[in-house]
Parts: structure tokens; sequence; C-alpha cells
């Protein structure tokens, strides 16, 4: 099987999850399981034992306090094993620097939905015990929810405070200090009442766009695999390509002196004539490559 969109969500057509992204819609797809059962069968998929069994490195599990990765500790496999039992949610952090088979797909996913080459994308494996879940957050990330055992609820809402996120958020955490600069407050304490409920089985693909509220009940023992892109801002493109721009000019690396603002005031004034002459195809190519 060809690594990307289509087999992904096949009998689906790739242009309708396009079209549900491009209006920051959730897009459901059920019958996924040609794609799914390749995905389960690969070493530390097929159930939770197995990925518990051969899990190289620390498992985060979420406390029951928030059930989130807001409230999570670090733990070995041999421990996780004993909270999961006890009704704690666990997360196995980049399955892909594990699973080989799984950096193909993260390639031609991102490619496929047309983000830049500096996104960061991840596979997380979720393993959630029967009346567990996550509580109600959103992403910075565009997220591939890939149900591989058992049952799960989500509920999805509109974010009505917070256009394009740079960072995550949990309700009724301490709201992120440069979030609370454009997000309108108070940020919501409980799921907006326009939310919509969503059950995933075995081979069910749900993507849930960057910002959107959501939160989680497993109605049995779940395993859930993620493909994750956390995708730059024009903000990251601008700022990276600017950089590489000036760390050229010896005048811009010279030692900051704060106390000396009109030797800032000039390095600006010089920049601002140079911009004019900027064209966006130079900037990305500093970041595209």
């Amino acid at each position: 099987m060809t690594p990307g969109l289509a087999a992904l969500i096949s009998p689906h057509a790739p242009a309708d999850l396009a079209a549900h992204l491009s209006r920051d819609e959730a897009f459901v797809a059920h019958g996924c399981e040609d794609a799914l059962a390749v995905l389960g069968a690969l070493p530390l998929l097929g159930s939770r034992e197995a990925v518990l069994a051969g899990w190289p490195a620390l498992v985060s599990v979420h406390l029951p306090d928030l059930a989130d990765e807001a409230s999570s500790i670090e733990v070995t496999p041999a421990i996780a094993r004993k909270l999961f039992a006890n009704g704690m949610g666990l997360l196995f952090d980049d399955a892909h620097a594990h699973v080989a088979a799984l950096v193909p797909w993260l390639a031609a996913l991102r490619v496929e939905l047309g983000l830049a080459a500096l996104t960061q994308p991840r596979c997380l494996v979720y393993a959630t015990p029967a009346g567990g879940g996550t509580a109600a957050h959103f992403d910075q990330n565009v997220n591939f929810v890939l149900q591989l055992h058992g049952t799960k609820t989500w509920w999805l809402a509109p974010n009505a405070h917070v256009v394009h996120p740079l960072t995550r958020h949990t309700m009724g955490t301490p709201t992120d200090g440069e979030l609370a600069t454009y997000a309108r407050q108070p940020l919501p304490e409980a799921m907006p009442p326009e939310r919509r409920e969503v059950v995933l089985a075995p081979g069910s693909v749900l993507v849930v766009p960057r910002g959107m509220w959501h939160a989680t009940r497993a109605e049995t023992d779940s395993l859930q695999l993620n493909f994750t892109f956390t995708a730059p801002a024009w903000l990251d493109l601008l700022t990276a390509a600017l950089r590489s721009k000036l760390a050229l000019s010896a005048a811009w690396r010279e030692t900051a002196a704060p106390h000396a603002p009109a030797r800032f005031e000039a390095l600006l004034r010089a920049l601002a004539e140079d911009a004019a002459t900027w064209r966006a195809e130079d900037l990305l190519a500093a970041t595209e490559g």
C-alpha cells in the first residue's frame, strides 16, 4: 500500500477532506479498514499489550486529576501497565522514532496537505481504558486520529475565542502568556453547547483541525494512532527567513546594547528600506529549500 491520503481514507475522497479542512471543519470517515489494518499490523501497534511489551522508552501517563497531558508523568512501560489497570490513559510519544514504517506516511501526508517544510510531523499512540478519556482542549496542530481497537466517543466544537492558536490549551488551566494576548477572554471552562458527537470504531478516521475544541471518552479499552502536524504560521516562516537573511550581516551580528537604541534604530531603518525589495518567493526559498 502506497502511503498517502487516498490510501488512508479510502473509500472516501481526499478532495472531501481538503474541503472540510479549508472550512476548519472536522472530517470523519468510517470503513477505512484497509489502511488501518496495514498500520495496525506494524510492530508495536497490534494491541495495547504489544506496545507495552515492546516500547523502548518512557510512557506518558495522564493523571486522574485532569486526564490530560497538561497533568502527566513519565514512567516505565511496566509501571504504565499498572496505572492503566487503575484507569489512567497512556500516551506513547514519537512512535515514528520506533516504527520506521510510519515515517513515509508522515512525509506523504505532509506534502499532500500542502504544509511547510518546517512542519513538525509526529506519530502518537494513545491507550485509553474503558470509561477514561481526555479533558476538553484545543491543539495547535492538525490531528489525524486512526481508531485501531475499541470504541471511543469524541465531542467536537468550534472555537469562538481563538482563531489559529499557536499553542495548546486545556479548559480549566491557566492561559499561556502569549495566547492570552490574542485570545478572547475569558476562555470557556466547559464544552460549548453546539458541540458535535462522533463515535469512532475500528476502521474510523477523524481529522481534527487546528484550534477545534474536543474531548473524548473511551466506551471500551481503546488504542488509537495519531498523525499530528504542527505547521508553522506565516510569522514563523518570516522570522526563520529573516534570521537567515540577517545572519549574513556583520552589523546585525553585533552584540546588542539595549542602552544604545540609536544603533538599533539605524539598523531598523536600513532593514525597512531593504525589505521594500523583498519577494515572498525569495523568503520561502530560505525555509522551503
